[in-house]
């Protein structure tokens, strides 16, 4: 992918929104960053990301999509695009039941696709004010992974039933930052391939509606495709809006 298309990929994905102030009860933000040194080495980064959320008595809806790019030397060396949507269902003010859908492209992955749907039990073990609280959720579904290559049982797809751990912890740490960390992990029942994700960011205000974010994701696959490493770490820097 050249990366103009890269970049237009990633307007694509954020501009519809940035009118979402008028949707009935939608709230969300919008992230860039973009990276660009020359010189001596030539490299460019792009990071896009939409997360949005609808959050009524009863129900409570979450979207977020992302895309990461790199190319250093006019050849790529990151392309990925991922997208995670889930609805719960709120018994009470804490208790609720989750349905949740994840896809994700990772070019370098050795997956042409891995996507999974799941759910379970989530429980709001702790809130404080609008902006801290810690989530716990726990669950059961499907993973259907599409493999680049044909592995050794002679198979180019991971299709097995899953359990699903997961956890989000949000901070006020003053009324202009938020430390957030998210966990999970996603444990294969039949074959025993388990798929952990972390992510740890900090954000801080700088004006208005918008923040600096700062921001580190490790994913790593117990048993990964041939060719591919175990874990992938991607640190980023960007700027976000709220809306």
């Amino acid at each position: 992918m050249e990366l103009r298309q890269a970049v237009a990929i990633t307007a694509v994905a954020i501009a519809p929104f940035a009118n979402g102030q008028e949707a009935d009860n939608w709230k969300g933000e919008t992230e860039l960053g973009v990276l660009v040194t020359t010189g001596n080495t030539e490299e460019t980064n792009i990071k896009g990301r939409l997360g949005l959320i609808r959050e009524v008595e009863t129900w409570r809806h979450t979207g977020d999509f992302s895309t990461n790019y790199s190319e250093a030397e006019d050849e790529t060396t990151a392309e990925e695009y991922l997208a995670a949507l889930e609805t719960d269902y709120k018994f009470d003010k804490k208790q609720y039941w989750f349905l949740r859908g994840s896809w994700e492209n990772d070019r370098f992955s050795g997956y042409d696709f891995e996507s999974t749907v799941t759910t379970g039990y989530g429980n709001r073990l702790w809130r404080s004010g609008d902006r801290s609280f810690l989530d716990l959720s726990a669950g059961a579904g499907y993973r259907y992974n599409k493999l680049d290559t044909v592995n050794a049982q002679g198979e180019d797809t991971e299709k097995e039933a899953i359990a699903r751990l997961a956890g989000q912890f949000d901070y006020a740490l003053s009324a202009n930052s938020l430390f957030r960390q998210k966990l999970s992990t996603e444990i294969g029942l039949d074959e025993n391939n388990t798929i952990s994700q972390s992510e740890t960011s900090l954000q801080a205000n700088v004006v208005g509606n918008l923040s600096m974010k700062a921001a580190v994701r490790v994913k790593h696959v117990s048993d990964a495709p041939a060719s591919s490493e175990n874990t992938d770490t991607e640190t980023s820097l960007s700027l976000l809006y709220g809306f």
